[in-house]
Formats: C-alpha cells, structure tokens, sequence
C-alpha cells in the first residue's frame, strides 16, 4: 500500500514539475532549439499512425499520364518546389530553415499510398510547415493530379518537369493571383493620336 502511494506521490510531483516547464516558458519553442531524439521520434511516430488511420480515400479515376503531367503543372503553380524541390529545381532558400525539414518527395513518394498522399495534401499537418491545399482552394481533382505526379516522381526527368511546367495557362490558378495581361498587339500600327483640325 504504502509502495502504492510513493508511485502516485512520484506522479503527482512529476505533473507538475512538467506543467511548470512547459507553462512556465522554460521550453524553447524556437526552431533552432536542439529537439531531444525521443521527442522528434514520438512526433513521427504520432504522425503517421493519424494518417494510416484517417487516409482512407482511394483515386476516382486512373493516375494516368494526363494526370501526371496536369499534376506536374499544378504542383509548380502551388509552390510546393519552394519547399520540396523538384527535377531540375533547386528547393527555395527559407525552406533550409524550417524545423522539420521538409521531406524529400522521391522518398515520400515510394513510401506512401495515394490515398496517404491525397490526405497530407489536401489537409495539411499541424505543427510542421505543410498548408492544407484544401484550405488554400485547391479542389479534390487538382490534389488527386498533384498526388499522380509525385508517384511518378522517382522517375521524373529535370527535361520532363521543365516541359510538363512551360506552359502552364491550362492550370487552375490559386485564388488570389491576377492573371498577366495580354502582350500588346505590335503587328499592326497604332492609331494616329495627331489632333484633327475642327471642320
């Protein structure tokens, strides 16, 4: 009995020692804090038994080349080669400073399922840098396209993302952007501005 009350004495000093660190500030929220292995190892842990749980969709149609090359557009005019990267180009410079890293897609890709993918994407993962695409205005289609593309990655060519990205006007553009306005037309003269004289 007496053995008993020591371990809920010894749990009861040990919650509050832990609510007076974490609440009292003494925990470095900053991303360039040093994470102890156990904690990183219990936050991915945790992360991918919520995905493997919640993941469940499966594709509507075939991740076909149509798809893959439509996902290879999309995912340029998302941004996501700011933090990912992709062939041929090199991720942003900002990215090297978030804490986690964020993940290198050829390996993802292999690892994941699509449906896996489809759910990060369109939901986000908190406390990491990754943006729910669903939040963002990107619909199920244009997720399920980007989700074709990145199984295709690990065979991508830096040629192939360069031509499946230059022409780009047929991709769904993210709200908020303006479109570029029209070159002018340079064939043909312009109008003569000389004032008339009155009759």
């Amino acid at each position: 009995m007496k053995f008993l009350a020591f371990i809920g004495f010894i749990g009861i000093v040990a919650a509050i020692a832990s609510a007076v660190f974490f609440f009292g500030g003494f925990y470095s929220v900053a991303g360039t804090a040093w994470e102890p292995p156990i904690v990183k190892w219990a936050l991915i842990q945790v992360r991918m038994a919520s995905i493997a749980r919640f993941a469940t969709e499966q594709p509507p149609t075939s991740l076909d080349n149509a798809a893959v090359m439509a996902g290879a557009r999309a995912y340029a005019a998302r941004g996501c080669a700011n933090c990912h990267g992709a062939p041929g180009v090199e991720w942003a410079k900002f990215s090297e400073g978030m804490r986690p890293d964020p993940p290198d897609l050829k390996d993802v890709a292999k690892e994941r399922s699509p449906g896996q993918l489809f759910w990060v994407i369109k939901n986000g993962i908190n406390m990491t840098g990754m943006p729910s695409f669903a939040l963002a205005g990107a619909p199920d289609q244009e997720i399920w396209q980007i989700v074709a593309y990145l199984k295709k990655l690990p065979d991508v060519s830096d040629a192939d993302y360069k031509a499946w990205t230059a022409s780009r006007e047929d991709v769904i553009r993210p709200p908020g952007l303006i479109p570029n306005p029209p070159a002018p037309d340079v064939s043909s003269p312009a109008p003569d501005a000389t004032p008339k004289p009155p009759n």
